[in-house]
């Protein structure tokens, strides 16, 4: 759909999610925001009342986001490890969607704002929805502690992500998503 025809809020989120994950949230005005999805200033007071809100939006829609192409890799897989690897799979088709190579928009989102904002609540949400479906994809595999088992694989995902970022290694997803069936396996004893 051309951005012309689109609504304004949805014009306001696919800007905020270009600006505020390429350059930050603390760098990123609402007058770029504004000026990037073509709208009238009143239409971001309108549709999220202030910076504070269209943050919290962004990041809300990110995770929807992922979330659904997730759901999408997991469907696909062909059996319950395979659910459990799906994540690092999502990731690599994020990745070619979005671009998305600066790592976690929720943790650099979280790092930037004060502890009461409310994009610090959305990545804390996000973060906890990550582990709370890893759990439930774990508990099909039959593994003893299953909620350690999925942070243990939110954690090397996160650590991917942070890879990722700084460039520090030429394929962190691959290291990530082999690590990953290493750690799957040996939990299962298969």
């Amino acid at each position: 759909m051309p951005r012309s025809t689109q609504p304004a809020r949805a014009r306001l989120l696919r800007a905020a999610d270009e600006l505020f994950y390429a350059h930050g949230i603390a760098a990123t005005g609402v007058d770029a925001v504004i000026e990037k999805a073509g709208v009238a200033t009143g239409s971001l007071y309108k549709n999220f009342g202030g910076k504070a809100d269209l943050v919290a939006a962004y990041l809300a829609d990110r995770d929807r986001r992922f979330g659904e192409l997730w759901e999408t890799h997991i469907e696909a897989a062909r059996d319950a490890r395979a659910k459990l690897l799906a994540l690092f799979d999502a990731h690599a088709d994020w990745m070619r969607q979005t671009g998305a190579l600066r790592g976690c928009a929720h943790v650099a989102a979280a790092a930037q704002l004060p502890a009461d904002h409310a994009g610090v609540a959305a990545a804390v949400a996000h973060k906890q929805r990550l582990i709370d479906r890893l759990t439930e994809l774990v508990e099909a595999v039959d593994v003893p502690a299953p909620r350690a088992l999925a942070q243990d694989l939110a954690l090397l995902y996160d650590g991917m992500l942070a890879a990722q970022a700084i460039g520090i290694d030429p394929d962190p997803l691959a290291r990530a998503r082999r690590l990953a069936e290493q750690i799957v396996h040996a939990a299962d004893g298969a």
